[in-house]
């Protein structure tokens, strides 16, 4: 298919003669020299362009807290004592742990550095891949060897002129390593079908690949909709016996299955904390086409897309012959690209995310691994020269400035601006950036310093005052706890023995399981009033900035069985016991919602 002709026998077929032939396999030859090259300069340019930007988002620090209480021993948690599953990666945060094992490492800067190696690895697997899938290496005197049909790095270009790409690259978060992962697995399916008549038995790495694909949920849970495409694709290519296809999905499914069961006794819900902060079973359509549309139109991607189209018709339409002896890859060319526009509309259904273009990453990776590098063909060649256009363009005059307007358009925030320039650096690595950078964190470190018991930090109410102060908390309870928004620069200027929340969600049991408020911004809807926090915290008969009405009203929803449940789920000492308990009712207590308004939740329950 695409740009080498193949004869049934597997080996591809050069029309050339023989003298261009030999130019082509002389060592010398431009063209062999720049298709070398190519790939390891996609690593290195996807290297020095993070670089540039690198950077750590809140939610990266929130990883690192995470990763801070496995590494002192207090388990895969964010608070103490209180199981939440916050970091929606679980393979990023066990590998982020690994590095934290070296002495002398710096949480922030390894992650920081271990999304930038991801991402790198990533596209030069991609770029590899799409090489191997249009230009099949032939048999030359027993060692493979490539044509000198001239790459040109189209997708490359379109990924890396994407500035939520370049962000993303050292956010501290999960995206370099999604880019690796989706890179990974493409390449080994794309080495299956270009080995697979000639390879000798047991060289097409059939285990390795069922493993790699069947990691997807843990890299990102959403990215189970490549995994059971990719599966699929794998067992139509193998076409194993019973035995090998249960075989290959105890190799994929394994480790997830194991680490799902795990979430359910350890945590007691089915999915990590943000799938309920922000309602992901939801369908919102609207806020999601605001989302697609803020990357798309932003970018004018349907121009590069477009371009893309053209180019693969263009190379499709080389493949001398019918489909059906080279059906495999076909599939293997098609795969991402279904996958990608799957995840799109994933991501599209639940109402896309408030950080700009990020959530759509992985499906325009996706989208692109095909073309990473195409070879330049007549057909090519004014798709190529439109791809050339565009980028000129993305990189000197699209993108989204939120100097000149409000950085919140449709609750979407361009996440790396907005937070250098709120704590001033060009590049915020260290935890202290956003600490010294944001004053409200910064004096809560020395007002959780001055408490002599566990107390409940609230902001004063009064008009002006920007000042903790502490209300005592109720017997039983033996650390202090502080409510703030960005959870990871909190998380981070706190010790461990601190329990640091927010009203979302993510690190509140209370807050994930409460209903949205209508119409709020994506991942921010659920604002959880602060009389739940006086009733779950402070003592008795304390006077508190909070109606006392509300405060009796979450006090006596607190009691509802259904409520007390879900605390326990989490608080309560993990003893076998414990542990059947939240398996068994993982699945009710993940769908378990009440109301927001303390009073309406008492009401509801009766109480």
């Amino acid at each position: 298919m695409l740009t080498a002709v193949e004869d049934p026998a597997g080996e591809p077929t050069d029309t050339a003669g023989p003298a261009a032939q030999l130019a082509r396999r002389r060592p010398g030859n431009p063209a062999a020299v720049w298709d070398a090259l190519l790939v390891p300069a996609g690593v290195v340019v996807t290297a020095v362009l993070g670089w540039q930007q690198r950077w750590i988002a809140d939610d990266g620090l929130i990883v690192l807290r995470t990763v801070r209480h496995l590494l002192a021993g207090n388990g895969p948690v964010f608070n103490a004592g209180e199981r939440l599953e916050v970091n929606t990666s679980a393979a990023w945060t066990a590998i982020v742990t690994l590095a934290g094992l070296v002495p002398g490492v710096r949480l922030d800067w390894a992650a920081v550095g271990l999304g930038l190696v991801c991402s790198a690895a990533g596209v030069g697997l991609g770029m590899d891949a799409a090489r191997r899938l249009h230009v099949p290496p032939c048999r030359l005197r027993g060692k493979e060897h490539v044509g000198g049909t001239v790459l040109l790095p189209l997708g490359a270009a379109v990924l890396l002129a994407l500035k939520p790409m370049r962000d993303f690259i050292t956010s501290g978060l999960e995206t370099g390593l999604v880019t690796l992962w989706l890179a990974a697995s493409w390449w080994l399916l794309v080495r299956m079908v270009r080995r697979r008549d000639s390879a000798r038995p047991g060289d097409q790495w059939p285990w390795a690949t069922a493993f790699v694909l069947g990691l997807g949920p843990l890299v990102r849970p959403d990215l189970g909709l490549f995994s059971v495409l990719a599966l699929a694709l794998l067992v139509a290519l193998l076409r194993p016996g019973w035995r090998g296809l249960l075989g290959l999905g105890l190799v994929a499914g394994a480790l997830p299955v194991a680490y799902e069961v795990f979430r359910a006794g350890y945590y007691g819900l089915l999915a990590p904390s943000a799938a309920l902060a922000k309602e992901a079973s939801h369908a919102r359509w609207d806020q999601g086409l605001v989302y697609l549309h803020d990357t798309v139109a932003t970018y004018w991607l349907w121009v590069p897309l477009g371009c893309m189209l053209l180019a693969l018709g263009a190379l499709t339409g080389r493949r001398q012959g019918g489909w059906g002896d080279r059906w495999g890859t076909l599939a293997v060319t098609l795969l991402p690209i279904v996958a990608g526009v799957a995840m799109a509309g994933y991501v599209t259904r639940v109402g896309g995310d408030f950080m700009h273009g990020r959530m759509l990453l992985p499906a325009i990776t996706a989208v692109l691994l095909p073309l990473l590098v195409v070879p330049a063909t007549r057909g090519t060649a004014l798709p190529a020269a439109g791809v050339a256009v565009w980028f000129g363009l993305a990189v000197t005059g699209l993108g989204v400035s939120y100097a000149d307007r409000s950085p919140d358009v449709g609750g979407i925030y361009d996440e790396r601006a907005f937070w250098s320039r709120a704590v001033g650096s060009d590049h915020p690595v260290s935890a202290e950036d956003f600490i010294q950078g944001t004053p409200l964190v910064r004096r809560s470190v020395p007002a959780v310093q001055r408490v002599e018991e566990p107390a409940l930090l609230l902001i004063e109410a009064r008009p002006g005052a920007d000042e903790w102060r502490p209300y005592p908390s109720r017997d039983g309870v033996g650390h202090s706890t502080i409510p703030f928004l960005n959870l990871g620069m909190m998380g981070a200027a706190q010790p461990l023995d601190v329990r640091v929340v927010d009203a979302i969600g993510l690190a509140n049991p209370l807050a994930r399981h409460a209903t949205p408020v209508f119409g709020g911004r994506i991942g921010h809807d659920k604002d959880l009033p602060m009389a739940w926090f006086v009733a779950d915290e402070v003592r008795r008969g304390t006077p508190v900035p909070v109606e006392r009405v509300a405060v009796l009203d979450a006090r006596r929803a607190m009691q509802c069985p259904d409520v007390a449940e879900v605390l326990d789920s989490v608080r309560a000492p993990l003893t076998p016991q414990r542990f059947r308990e939240n398996l068994t009712g993982a699945v009710e207590r993940t769908g378990f919602r009440y109301s927001r308004l303390p009073a309406l939740a008492a009401d509801d329950c009766g109480y």
